[in-house]
């Protein structure tokens, strides 16, 4: 199992096309406390995707913070990501494993408790509950909400780190840690926010509090 912090991973909002603002937000995140970075770009082509990867890349590696790519293993091969996060559609996390080594850090989301039970003889790092609440910025193929509950059944069965992403902000954080996540993903509470910087701090400062209280 690597060491890494999964206490607040900020997931790229890939609505925002424009390269000056996504440097700016992702900065903020930076700046703010965000313990590691995922890049995600559904809608962009391999070459305008790897461009972009370098750039974060480059922008995560100034602040000591893990880069990870979104369902892509080709980009993150070419640009030496700290690792990947993979959907149950993507590449079989077995393989995954091989094509990147032992060295990085894979992740897999995980909308149910059997996918959950699976995962734990699987060679990932961590998993992702998605969704853990309804959510206005993922629509594809999402599951229902799994909710604390939910959340609470796959701690049971999953026996390593698990964040959960999918309508977490200021407001439900710490239920979401209180119930046994070890961290949240979260894109719109700091891509959408006025301040991203100051939204990315008080997120930060709700989890730590709470994760010293459980």
């Amino acid at each position: 199992m690597h060491k890494f912090d999964l206490s607040l991973m900020f997931v790229t909002d890939d609505r925002i096309q424009d390269d000056l603002v996504f440097s700016n937000i992702l900065t903020a995140a930076l700046k703010g406390g965000a313990s590691i970075i995922q890049l995600r770009e559904k809608q962009r082509d391999t070459l305008s995707f790897y461009q972009r990867a370098l750039r974060t890349k480059a922008l995560c590696a100034s602040y000591h913070i893990p880069l990870i790519i979104n369902d892509r293993l080709d980009i993150a091969l070419a640009v030496d990501a700290d690792g990947v996060h993979i959907g149950q559609k993507d590449m079989p996390a077995g393989v995954a494993r091989k094509l990147l080594g032992d060295n990085k850090i894979i992740g897999l989301s995980v909308s149910n408790a059997q996918q959950a039970a699976e995962a734990n003889v699987l060679e990932v790092d961590y998993i992702g509950i998605s969704p853990i609440f309804a959510t206005g910025t993922k629509q594809d193929d999402l599951e229902p909400p799994l909710g604390l509950k939910g959340l609470r059944a796959i701690r049971d069965i999953y026996q390593n780190p698990i964040t959960s992403i999918g309508g977490v902000h200021q407001g439900n954080v710490a239920e979401v840690i209180q119930n046994g996540s070890d961290g949240v993903a979260v894109i719109s509470a700091i891509s959408k926010a006025d301040n991203p910087e100051q939204a990315t701090q008080q997120l930060k400062t709700i989890i730590c509090q709470t994760g010293l209280n459980k």
